[in-house]
């Protein structure tokens, strides 16, 4: 026994034995942190890039007619939108709805004029939407925005406003995250005239809000 405890042979292995899983816990959290927030940017991008893009929508028609917005206009930011979150399963554990938040003529009130949505999750806008509760039907709606400050459409112009929505799953499940729902916003206003009284024109629209 006096021997064995005079024995130091092993103590490196011993000790590299102990300290082992703190390290490995330590490294293994800090990449679920870096991963995490990088998902958490890439949400901040899509919903920025939608927003800006949708707000764009018939800058370059040189036509004398002024233009509107289309189901096919919808569709080629949609799918923009779409290529930005590849990767991250967004058809099946994300949210994205676009809508053209607008100021009434006769009412002056804000309201919802329409919304299209992208992906499966079980989210609906934290505004309203552009039906029941669009603000002229059910409760009158200040403007849109999770800031203190509200949102709000001028006369005659819109704005594009883009919530998103994702179910995060994190590296190693919920080992050190909880895996949350993430939620950005996104919004711009329209960069040119656009004839807003149709809403929106055309058909083959493949992004309604169900």
């Amino acid at each position: 026994m006096r021997r064995l405890l005079r024995n130091t042979s092993g103590v490196s292995v011993i000790e590299f034995a102990i300290v082992t899983p703190f390290i490995l816990s330590i490294a293994l959290y800090g990449i679920e942190v870096a991963y995490m927030n990088a998902v958490d940017m890439k949400l901040s991008e899509i919903a920025l890039s939608l927003a800006d893009n949708a707000s764009r929508i018939g800058q370059t028609d040189n036509s004398v007619v002024t233009p509107t917005v289309s189901e096919t206009d919808i569709n080629e930011v949609m799918r923009g939108a779409q290529e930005q979150a590849a990767g991250l399963e967004f058809a099946t554990r994300g949210k994205i709805i676009l809508t053209s938040l607008e100021r009434d003529s006769a009412t002056g009130k804000q309201y919802i004029r329409w919304q299209r949505c992208y992906g499966r999750l079980g989210r609906q806008s934290a505004y309203g939407n552009d039906s029941t509760r669009n603000g002229l039907n059910g409760t009158a709606l200040a403007g849109m925005g999770s800031g203190t400050t509200k949102i709000t459409a001028g006369a005659g112009s819109a704005v594009m406003f883009v919530e998103v929505y994702y179910q995060y799953e994190g590296l190693l499940g919920t080992t050190f995250v909880r895996n949350p729902v993430m939620r950005k916003e996104g919004a711009f206003l329209i960069r040119d005239n656009r004839n807003l009284t149709p809403g929106v024109t055309g058909t083959g629209g493949s992004y309604p809000c169900t």
